[in-house]
């Protein structure tokens, strides 16, 4: 199925591209005007003259992207207009500030998702659907063999690890991206099984989180003076996936046991290839089921797949009777890929070691 004329967004090298309002989503290449889904990297890149995004992002783009970036900031529902597109964000219930774009124009109305997940984690706002007439779906977990626990199961596999080996004087290291998974799992978890250690590009993210009001527990950098060896063999550690292959893990004594956060983790080999202990389905995206009711509830026609299982989805869509189509796109995966460097806070450089 080839673009139509007058398409709200069509692809170009650069991006998606709005034709009638002269922006982009999320572009992959620098810009004049870009609007922006979420703080994520393959998301949210440098070099756009404007920027445009959820005023819960600001800090997280400032701090990766730099001060002195053009940004212009939206609550949830609020409404501009640029060359007569009438652009809206509503919540995307990914990470912090994520959004979905709606875009109006010309009688038809268009939502470019972003990343996002169904079920409410507490620390964002919630996923909410927005009708349309064309929907814009990532399809990362697009295949029907991704379905994620509940919350309160997560939880309490990931409680009763950290229990045990607290109990055998091993400390708990649980590998998780810094910007969302990382203050999901701090809020989910029990803190009272001991002290929690965050990884030094993990801590500056939780004051984003907590000045935006989401409740973590307290978190220590493993420099802290505080925490001896004992506590240190009790403490959960929540670092990058770039830390197990870094010096800092010495810190933990001879034997930590260690465990991957993510979707892959569905999927058995992966938590082999990835040398872990264990592994914990957790993902900031959506699962299978959750996929097809996020579509369902658009109410849209027509639908566009971008970055994941996209001819899997595809497909599936169209035999459901909708009108699918891909949408090439450079996003990346930060579920389970490398994740790009972190300018260090001034008090968690001491962490900062070389790989």
């Amino acid at each position: 199925m080839a673009a139509q004329a007058g398409d709200l967004i069509v692809a170009r090298p650069e991006g998606l591209y709005c034709p009638p309002g002269d922006f982009y989503i999320d572009p992959w290449r620098p810009v004049d005007r870009a609007v922006i889904t979420h703080g994520h990297s393959d998301h949210a890149r440098s070099g756009h003259a404007h920027y445009l995004a959820h005023r819960d992002s600001e800090a997280i783009l400032r701090r990766r992207l730099g001060d002195a970036i053009q940004l212009q900031t939206l609550a949830y529902g609020e409404v501009v207009h640029h060359h007569g597109v009438r652009v809206s964000l509503h919540p995307a219930g990914h990470v912090l500030g994520s959004a979905q774009v709606r875009l109006e124009h010309g009688g038809r109305v268009w939502v470019a998702s972003g990343d996002y997940k169904l079920e409410a984690d507490g620390t964002c706002a919630p996923f909410e659907p927005v009708r349309c007439d064309t929907f814009i779906t990532e399809s990362t977990f697009g295949l029907p063999i991704y379905r994620w626990p509940s919350q309160a199961v997560l939880f309490a596999e990931i409680d009763a690890w950290w229990r045990r080996n607290a109990a055998a004087g091993r400390a708990s290291v649980l590998y998780a991206y810094a910007l969302g998974k990382a203050q999901r799992l701090l809020h989910g978890v029990d803190a009272s099984i001991g002290p929690i250690v965050a990884h030094g590009a993990v801590e500056p993210l939780n004051e984003v989180y907590r000045a935006a009001g989401v409740a973590l527990p307290r978190t220590f950098l493993a420099t802290d003076a505080s925490l001896d060896k004992a506590a240190l063999s009790q403490a959960l550690v929540i670092a990058p996936p770039s830390a197990g292959r870094s010096t800092w893990l010495r810190r933990f004594g001879a034997d930590p046991a260690d465990a991957f956060a993510s979707g892959w983790m569905q999927l058995r080999g992966t938590r082999r290839r990835r040398g872990v202990d264990r592994g914990f389905v957790v993902s900031d995206h959506a699962d299978w089921p959750g996929l097809q009711a996020a579509i369902r509830a658009t109410g849209a026609e027509r639908i566009f797949v971008t970055h994941g299982s996209v001819p899997v989805m595809v497909r599936w869509l169209n035999e459901q009777g909708l009108r699918a189509q891909s949408f090439a796109t450079e996003y990346g995966d930060e579920d389970d890929g490398p994740e790009r460097p972190e300018a260090p806070a001034p008090d968690a450089a001491a962490q900062q070691e070389p790989a």
